[in-house]
């Protein structure tokens, strides 16, 4: 996606990118998703752009492969982007560091989908993996923080 948005605006950063649960591929392994979808910013632009990425075609609006969304005024405020070279760890590993803050959770939720959010918070230095069991942030009672450029646990949310 980020090849994408670097042929949309050449300044392009991410502002966050999230896992999507996919009903078209139930068994995808923890820490991995069949879908994402990425907010890239330009501050030349003003403007902000979602993207998905999706390894199959789901109804109503998910298309197999990178598809661009609208562009949106963006004004700087609010979450932060933050450069892709920033992120050194992947969501394989992010997920492996943060089972082991979360082995009793995880044995206790066995068949909880686990979420992925990249974002820079503004409690870290660097950008973050929040990996959350749950479908989202809102509805979970569990997550935890990775450091997405050293891979180091950060924090446990309850």
């Amino acid at each position: 996606m980020y090849q994408v948005a670097r042929s949309w605006a050449a300044d392009a950063q991410v502002l966050k990118m999230n896992s999507m649960l996919v009903a078209e591929v139930p068994d995808v392994p923890r820490g991995k998703a069949a879908a994402w979808e990425a907010t890239f910013t330009s501050a030349s632009k003003s403007q902000s752009r979602p993207y998905t990425f999706s390894i199959v075609e789901a109804q109503p609006n998910l298309h197999k492969g990178v598809f661009a969304g609208p562009e949106e005024g963006w004004s700087g405020t609010g979450a932060t982007p933050f450069l892709i070279m920033a992120v050194k760890v992947d969501t394989d590993k992010a997920y492996e560091t943060a089972l082991k803050q979360a082995g009793d959770y995880d044995k206790k939720n066995p068949r909880m989908p686990i979420t992925l959010l990249l974002e820079k918070d503004p409690k870290f230095l660097n950008p973050v993996w929040r990996v959350v069991w749950g479908e989202s942030v809102g509805t979970s009672a569990f997550s935890v923080f990775v450091d997405a450029f050293t891979g180091d646990f950060r924090e446990k949310m309850h």
